[in-house]
Formats: C-alpha cells, structure tokens, sequence
C-alpha cells in the first residue's frame, strides 16, 4: 500500500510513471546502487529520528554520508535517536527499505542534506523495497515538501576530494 502512496502522491506533477519498479531489491544502499546502476552516494537514503513530542523528522541524505551527532544536535537542538522499524512504519507509512518522504502517513518534517548536492540527479525510494524515483536536488525539495537543506552528515566530504581530485587529474588541471 505504501508503494500506491507514493505513487499517488506524484500524480500531482503527473511523475509516476518515472517510477521504477525493480524485480530485485533496492532496500539497502548498495542494494539500490547495483539494481539502478549507479554509485551507492547517489542513492538519497531518508533517515527517521524521534524528534520533539514523539513527531520524527527525516533527513534525506547521500547514500555515503553518516550522521555526525555533533553536528545533527547544532542543527536541530536534540540528540540524535533512530527510531525503531515499527516507529518508521506509523510514523511514515512505509517499512525500512522502503522509506522514502514522500506519501508520508504523518505530516512529517523532512530535511535534506547537503550532501546531496554534490549530484545532478539522485535516486530515492518509493514507498517499497524494489522502487525508486530519478531526480534533481531541486525536484527532490520541491516534492519531498522540505523545509530546509541542512548540515548534518560526515563521511562524504572525503570522498567529494578524492572525486574532484581525480577529476582535475583527468582533465588536466
């Protein structure tokens, strides 16, 4: 039912039929990478934490890019804490795999991370755990409702260097 959701949810800008459904998994991070064909850092994982007054919040972030507590707590004013997969479910809807913010249960606050940016499209799920959806930053925001791009994670930035020093070797630079 939450694959419907969302599926609904994107007849507003007339986009579900760009949603792919996979005969294989795409629950995990590298299992999406490998069905999609793309790195892992461009699948958008929507991450679920309690937040104020047992309403969670989401962040979308990089398929690369880990929580930096430290930083999540500067930016939000309380501790970092996963919700449980039954929490995941009545709070959103949809089942670990298949997270996504979109076709929410709940009117849920999402944040995007920056480490998204780094990207021109990126790949989220669709309320299932064989489904994602192709699109850019700015369609993601719009879509998701987001309320803010944010700063929350660590473990990509290193990455992005190698990536943009390989780059620059490549092209010369």
């Amino acid at each position: 039912m939450s694959f419907e959701t969302v599926k609904a949810h994107f007849e507003k800008w007339n986009r579900e039929a760009d949603i792919m459904e996979f005969e294989t998994s795409s629950a995990t991070v590298e299992q999406a990478a490998a069905t999609i064909g793309v790195i892992p850092a461009r699948i958008a994982k929507t991450l679920s934490f309690r937040g104020e007054e047992d309403q969670a919040i989401l962040v979308v972030a990089a398929g690369d890019a880990k929580i930096d507590n430290k930083k999540f707590r500067k930016t939000f004013n309380f501790k970092a804490r996963m919700l449980s997969p039954d929490e995941v479910l009545e709070q959103t809807g949809h089942a670990i795999g298949g997270v996504c913010p979109f076709g929410l249960a709940n009117d849920l606050k999402v944040h995007l991370d920056i480490s998204l940016k780094r990207f021109d499209t990126v790949f989220p799920a669709c309320g299932s755990t064989n489904s994602a959806i192709e699109l850019t930053c700015d369609e993601l925001y719009e879509y998701s409702s987001a309320s803010q791009w944010v700063d929350v994670c660590k473990g990509w930035e290193e990455e992005s260097h190698e990536v943009a020093a390989i780059a620059g070797k490549q092209s010369g630079s």
